[in-house]
């Protein structure tokens, strides 16, 4: 689990969406960690906008920014828990090809270390859309710092080692 410096970075292009009845783009503060941490790294923020917390109104974003050649990835935010609001699971669940089970697993696992037992509230999860990623971070400032810095900054690198997302993105659409 390293950086290999050998190997060529190759930025990918990221669109952004937090789940919130509440937030908007000024007091966004997950959504602005984020994105911080997105372009920091030498990706392209593709996109970057709010929705409610409406399984529909999530998964209308996600299916056009799957649809969209301009983008890589998706990195949601907010929505995971277990209040009857808390919809972004769903909302994957309406577009996705494939799970990615252990991407809530290892969430889980580093959350667990700053949360403790509250993890388990947690529906962090990722899945494979027509070969697009994407990655459903809970809201809260620490668990998106815990989501980028313990997985997706790694996964995301297409130098990582001993295997990385990237390097998989051109054979996600084979059958």
């Amino acid at each position: 689990m390293a950086i290999d410096e050998t190997r060529e970075f190759k930025p990918i292009r990221i669109a952004l969406l937090t789940v919130s009845d509440t937030r908007s783009l000024a007091d966004d503060t997950s959504g602005d960690i984020l994105a911080e941490r997105i372009t920091s790294k030498g990706h392209e923020l593709a996109s970057r906008e709010i929705s409610k917390d409406s399984a529909e109104e999530i998964a209308a974003h996600l299916h056009r920014w799957i649809d969209d050649e301009a983008i890589d990835t998706v990195v949601t935010t907010g929505g995971t828990g277990l209040t009857g609001r808390d919809v972004t699971p769903e909302a994957l669940d309406r577009v996705k090809s494939k799970d990615i089970p252990g991407f809530g697993e290892v969430f889980r696992h580093l959350s667990l270390k700053t949360i403790g037992t509250s993890t388990v509230q947690s529906r962090a999860c990722a899945v494979v859309a027509r070969g697009t990623y994407i990655f459903a971070l809970p809201g809260s400032n620490g668990a998106v710092k815990d989501g980028w810095d313990g997985i997706l900054d790694e996964q995301l690198d297409s130098r990582n080692r001993p295997c990385n997302f990237v390097e998989l993105m051109p054979r996600l659409r084979e059958h």
